[in-house]
């Protein structure tokens, strides 16, 4: 079967000189249903990929009985080392909107559907040995690499308080930060607290995109983030490396992607050296 989702790929000069290789899988904004069968086979074939570590920045669930189709898509990777942080629709289902409503200025205002099966979500994921990092710091060893995570719950429903994770990085080689919605004061607590690579979703890419020079463009990320960081690797001089994944699915109630495929990233981490 062809895939129907696009592989992002990266490498990061960020390890220690002589640490092997570390392969990370992320991904993101699954808003699995139990009737996403393609997105589910998808899923499934990441295993593939051949990650050492999984890091998911949330929006697992889209239906009040997805908790199972998660946990039973997710059996394979849930066997390697993984970390977690949610997002709004791990908390509340999605509700019936205007599709193009995402495109206007973000008022704060939330649209919150029913509420879902958060903790046993959590307790699935847990359970099988993943991180979760709403709100706490995690050490993971790789290979020959300690990696600190640190992590907060979702921003776009103002659930963050980063103050609980913020400070110095323990002693480890690699510091990560993981939050679902890259607003820009996650951001610059965690550049502040000097973190080497922070892992984010939410934007879907921009979920909309328009065809520009050597690509596309996209309206909005859905928060403050820059628009032009609305997917894949980024930096600004002086602060962490930031990956944002575009994700793989879409509210049930919104179901359009342009130019803005459904993806999965794999970062390579390899010795600066």
């Amino acid at each position: 079967m062809s895939m129907s989702y696009q592989l992002r790929e990266a490498t990061l000069p960020v390890l220690p000189a002589g640490h092997r290789d570390i392969r990370i899988l992320h991904f993101s904004d699954l808003h699995l249903t139990p009737s996403r069968r393609r997105e589910i086979t998808d899923i499934k074939s990441f295993i593939s990929l051949k990650p050492d570590l999984v890091i998911s920045t949330g929006d697992f669930l889209a239906h009040h009985q997805a908790v199972p189709i998660v946990l039973e898509t997710l059996n394979e990777l849930l066997a390697l080392p993984g970390v977690f942080a949610f997002g709004s629709n791990d908390y509340y289902a999605p509700r019936i909107k205007n599709p193009f409503s995402y495109l206007l200025k973000d008022h704060g205002k939330r649209m919150i559907g029913n509420e879902l099966p958060t903790e046993e979500l959590r307790t699935g994921l847990t359970g099988h040995g993943w991180k979760d990092l709403n709100h706490h710091r995690a050490m993971l060893k790789v290979g020959d690499t300690t990696i600190e995570f640190r992590g907060t719950d979702d921003a776009h429903l103002n659930r963050d308080d980063y103050s609980l994770v913020a400070g110095p990085a323990d002693n480890c080689d690699l510091a990560v930060g993981v939050t679902h919605a890259p607003y820009l004061r996650i951001l610059e607590a965690m550049s502040n607290d000097q973190l080497d690579i922070i892992f984010a979703g939410h934007t879907h890419g921009g979920q909309v995109r328009l065809p520009w020079l050597g690509g596309s463009k996209a309206l909005t990320t859905n928060c403050d983030l820059p628009h032009w960081r609305a997917r894949g690797v980024t930096r600004v001089q002086g602060e962490p490396w930031l990956n944002v994944s575009a994700g793989m699915g879409t509210s049930p109630f919104a179901r359009i992607r342009v130019a803005s495929p459904p993806e999965v990233s794999l970062i390579t981490l390899e010795s600066s050296v």
